[in-house]
C-alpha cells in the first residue's frame, strides 16, 4: 500500500502568483488579445487560469496541490541494501576499534562507553 502527500505552495507564494495573474490577465485583454489575436485568447485564459488556483491557494484552507509524494510501504527508497550493509560494516569497524581502545589501556571505560554510545546513537 502506498501513501500519497499532496503539497500545495504557501499563502504568500500564493498570493505573489495571484498578483503576477491578474498583471497578466490585463496584459492579454489590453495588449496580446487586440495585437495577436487567438493567441491572446489562449494567453489570457491561461493566465485566468493560474490566478483563480493561485487565488484558491491564498485564500482558502482546501488549496490545489501543485505537486504529490507518494510513498511506497516497506520500501526506503534512500537506502539500498549495499549502503546498509556497508553502513553495519561501519558501525563494527568503529565499535572493534573502540574496544581495542579501551582494553589497550588508551581511552576509560568511561570514555569507551560515551563513544560507543554515540556510534550506535548514528544508526
Amino acid at each position: 500500500m502506498s501513501k500519497n502527500i499532496r503539497v500545495k505552495p504557501g499563502k504568500t507564494q500564493s498570493k505573489a502568483g495571484m498578483a503576477a495573474g491578474v498583471l497578466f490577465c490585463l496584459i492579454g485583454v489590453f495588449v496580446v488579445i487586440p495585437t495577436f489575436g487567438m493567441f491572446g485568447i489562449i494567453w489570457t485564459v491561461f493566465a485566468l487560469i493560474i490566478t483563480i488556483i493561485n487565488g484558491i491557494n491564498a485564500f482558502s484552507d482546501r488549496g490545489v496541490p501543485s505537486h504529490e509524494i507518494v510513498i511506497e510501504d516497506g520500501e526506503d527508497p534512500g537506502i539500498s541494501e549495499e549502503k546498509t550493509e556497508s553502513l553495519k560494516t561501519e558501525i563494527e569497524e568503529r565499535l572493534n576499534a573502540a574496544k581495542s581502545l579501551y582494553e589497550s589501556g588508551r581511552i576509560t571505560e568511561e570514555e569507551y562507553e560515551q563513544k560507543r554510545k554515540e556510534i550506535l546513537g548514528r544508526l
